[in-house]
């Protein structure tokens, strides 16, 4: 049984940094790319940074680029997202993604709180 469990989450001042963490279990994390998406109040929920299976290619929103690094440990099952200069529209829920053939699996996300 697929499982992604997030963590790092929490309440930092504009300008600041927090590390996410996204630990999965139930699957060959090896095998698969991985995601973070993020959903505000009465937003749709968006994609803000997807990493390769080897980690040799990342890709960004527009919104994370030059801020934001994904990055993931495979003998430790986990994906990373850093997030430096954090704006108050970052303020989200933040969930990890694992696209496992054709499925999408989803952790039960983390908040994100950027006050200004």
């Amino acid at each position: 049984q697929v499982q992604l469990v997030e963590s790092g989450g929490g309440l930092v001042q504009a300008g600041g940094s927090l590390r996410l963490s996204c630990a999965a279990f139930g699957f060959t994390f090896s095998w698969y790319s991985m995601s973070w998406y993020r959903q505000a109040p009465g937003k749709e929920r968006e994609l803000v940074a997807r990493i390769s299976s080897a980690g040799s290619t990342t890709n960004y929103a527009e919104s994370a680029k030059g801020r934001f690094t994904i990055s993931r440990d495979n003998p430790k099952n986990t994906v990373y997202l850093q997030m430096n200069s954090l704006k108050p529209e970052d303020t989200a829920v933040y969930y990890c993604c694992a696209r496992i053939r054709g499925t999408d699996s989803w952790g039960q996300g983390t908040q994100v709180t950027v006050s200004s």
